[in-house]
């Protein structure tokens, strides 16, 4: 007869491999989106500018300042590595900055997962790594998140405000996307589950998942979140760096002083995408970013093909290059789920 520990051990590595299926047809399926996103914003350019000149309009791009426009959206990763460390040394997990950081970037190839949850595959990681259960690391990946969103609200609210436009509609979305958060911080209405159904076995496992969520989460003070503050802001203007890196490819002489009104574009239309909990933002976001580019640059040479052409390639860097990156780093930290932990 199996143990009680066995059979735990025997469901957790049967849960992981169904998370690892159900992260790559997440992956998939918002790929085969993507794809059809580009194809309708080629089309509706193509219509608008003819197919020549829309396929001028792609072959113009400069390759120096796209790379750069990648090498950004690389940057914009990494400058956020120090704030998970703190967060997984809050919890009191121990490991080689080598492999965290190997972890850590393995997060973005599930940042297409509806509202970045894929990331918690992590998880996994560090438990074949340091032994640490699931539940004990989790809140470090949710609190990376919400430290991201944070961010995010932080330069739409600001830029909105410089830029004179949107300011009561960013504050709406803002109000909005935090609403799943406080459910997450908030220990209220777990109890009220917990009292509801904790009597009965079925729910054993998900109640001893969140006690221990709960006891770990209370390790991250509000002197850690403020330290994560420190990196989420700089992260979130490499992103926009990378906007405006991918707009100078096409040609589009933008100058350094519009940038607080390139952040306000490029924050508030990935804001309008997670409202709808779409993978990846897609398709609000695209539709958002395409119109601003129209409605904020008109006279600078940005036609709707030209905005159409820089809002598939920034979306291809942000999305796609992002999640490349992110899945050489998973398939790296693949080894540590073969072997012992060390």
């Amino acid at each position: 007869m199996q143990s009680k520990n066995s059979i735990r051990t025997i469901e957790g590595e049967y849960l992981r491999t169904r998370r690892r299926t159900k992260a790559k047809y997440a992956v998939l399926t918002a790929l085969a989106l993507s794809v059809v996103i580009f194809m309708a914003i080629s089309v509706l350019a193509v219509l608008n500018e003819g197919v020549s000149k829309f396929a001028g309009i792609i072959a113009s791009i400069n390759p120096l300042y796209y790379s750069l426009a990648l090498l950004f959206v690389f940057l914009s990763d990494l400058v956020g590595f120090p704030k998970w460390s703190r967060f997984i040394k809050k919890l009191g997990i121990k490991i080689q900055t080598k492999k965290n950081l190997a972890i850590y970037m393995s997060m973005f190839s599930m940042d297409i997962t509806p509202g970045r949850l894929g990331r918690a595959i992590v998880s996994n990681s560090l438990n074949k790594v340091t032994g640490a259960r699931f539940a004990k690391t989790f809140p470090a990946v949710v609190a990376d998140i919400f430290t991201d969103f944070l961010g995010f609200i932080a330069v739409v609210l600001i830029s909105s405000f410089l830029v004179r436009k949107y300011l009561p509609i960013s504050i709406g979305i803002s109000v909005i996307l935090l609403l799943p958060f406080i459910l997450i911080y908030t220990k209220k209405p777990y109890k009220y589950l917990k009292r509801r159904f904790g009597n009965k076995k079925e729910f054993e496992p998900i109640f001893e998942f969140g006690d221990m969520y709960f006891t770990s989460h209370k390790l991250l003070d509000k002197k850690t979140y403020a330290y994560a503050m420190l990196f989420t802001m700089p992260a979130v203007i490499f992103s926009g760096l990378s906007l405006y890196f991918v707009i100078l490819s096409f040609g589009i002489n933008l100058s350094i002083y519009s940038f607080p009104t390139l952040l306000f574009i490029f924050t508030s239309s990935l804001l309008l995408g997670m409202v709808t909990g779409a993978p990846g933002t897609l398709g609000v976001a695209d539709a958002a970013l395409l119109s601003y580019l129209v409605a904020f640059f008109p006279g600078m040479g940005m036609s709707f093909g030209v905005a159409s052409a820089i809002t598939i390639f920034f979306r291809i860097a942000a999305i796609w290059f992002d999640t490349g990156v992110g899945t050489v780093f998973l398939l790296y930290t693949f080894r540590y789920w073969k072997s012992p932990k060390k």
